[in-house]
């Protein structure tokens, strides 16, 4: 028998709002009635991409994280802007971080990566007939690209120093695809 766990708001207030993101602190009903609080940081979204070149190799980014204190391998991502859908957000993105271009776009999946405390979702992105258009990062922004092998991230990760966790999922998905135990996704040409 399914027990019901919904939990539902009696009231909401915004305890920080920031430029970026927004905590904000909700009265709830527990499912046997009883009242309790959540807090949660609001994010916008994010797009996260992976670019694939025709020899399997992936591009990917070195970014220094200022809240770990360290530098990070990453697959390129970025923010939503208001009003953007996330392929918009992730063919902005990819040309601004990597200087490339994507002619073929295919829906990987949906992360939600910090459940118990964020809203955030990454929607996650391949793509690849890769064309080179030019660098333009954001201002302030500063990152180093590289393109790898991915026997390369298997090693990182297996090392312990492939910690994000939007890579990491996305190396498990690009080794069981590349080894042919799951299809490659519809890629639409864009």
């Amino acid at each position: 028998m399914a027990k019901e766990l919904r939990e539902t708001r009696i009231d909401s207030e915004v305890v920080f709002k920031g430029g970026f993101l927004e905590v904000r602190r909700d009265r709830v009903r527990l499912p046997d009635g009883r009242p309790t609080n959540r807090e949660f940081v609001v994010h916008p979204g994010a797009a996260a991409m992976v670019p694939i070149f025709p020899d399997q190799r992936i591009l990917i980014e070195r970014q220094f994280r200022y809240p770990i204190g360290t530098t990070f391998v990453e697959v390129p991502a970025g923010k939503l802007d208001p009003g953007e859908t996330s392929l918009q957000t992730a063919r902005r993105e990819l040309v601004e971080e990597t200087g490339y271009r994507a002619n073929e776009w295919a829906f990987l999946t949906r992360l939600h990566t910090a459940i118990g405390f964020s809203d955030e979702a990454i929607d996650v992105f391949l793509c690849r007939d890769l064309v080179h258009a030019g660098q333009a990062l954001d201002d302030g922004e500063f990152l180093e690209i590289e393109i790898v092998t991915l026997g390369w991230l298997v090693d990182e990760l297996r090392a312990g120093r492939l910690t994000d966790v939007k890579t990491q999922i996305v190396t498990f998905w690009l080794e069981r695809i590349f080894a042919g135990a799951w299809p490659w996704p519809s890629f639409e040409r864009i």
